[in-house]
């Protein structure tokens, strides 16, 4: 049955698709992510940011360094809250591009398929993030 709707209507079976992995995907993040640390790391990065700038007009290369450094120091915790999602959502996703891949390459849309599915979850991705506060 759903393969007959994905032949039948390959890019309104495609924009659903997009929309549920991309919905799976957001809901995955939000669960795991612990939210209070990433905005604490965005928080910092930015002002560090602020003050890099501040200092790189002034010229002042010794506190340019010593900035860039704590930048530096807070990647490892960032990509560890980051990669959790990806560690859960991996496999399946795996999974469930093979099948998608064998069954939309019968179609009219060949192998362009995947350009549709990433036009299509960016702007559901956009959505999820916004109704999901991310």
């Amino acid at each position: 049955m759903i393969i007959e709707f994905i032949l039948a209507k390959p890019i309104a079976s495609l924009v659903i698709i997009s929309a549920l992995i991309t919905f799976f995907l957001n809901l995955v993040t939000y669960l795991v992510t612990d939210k209070k640390k990433m905005k604490e790391l965005k928080e910092r990065q930015k002002e560090l940011q602020r003050q890099a700038k501040e200092h790189q007009k002034k010229g002042n290369t010794d506190a340019l360094l010593e900035i860039n450094k704590q930048m530096m120091q807070d990647m490892p915790e960032i990509i560890k809250h980051s990669f959790k999602p990806l560690l859960i959502t991996f496999i399946p996703i795996i999974i469930i591009f093979s099948f998608l891949k064998g069954i939309y390459n019968q179609t009219s849309l060949g192998g362009w398929w995947i350009f549709y599915y990433i036009i299509f979850s960016m702007i559901f991705s956009f959505i999820f993030k916004k109704i999901f506060r991310m």
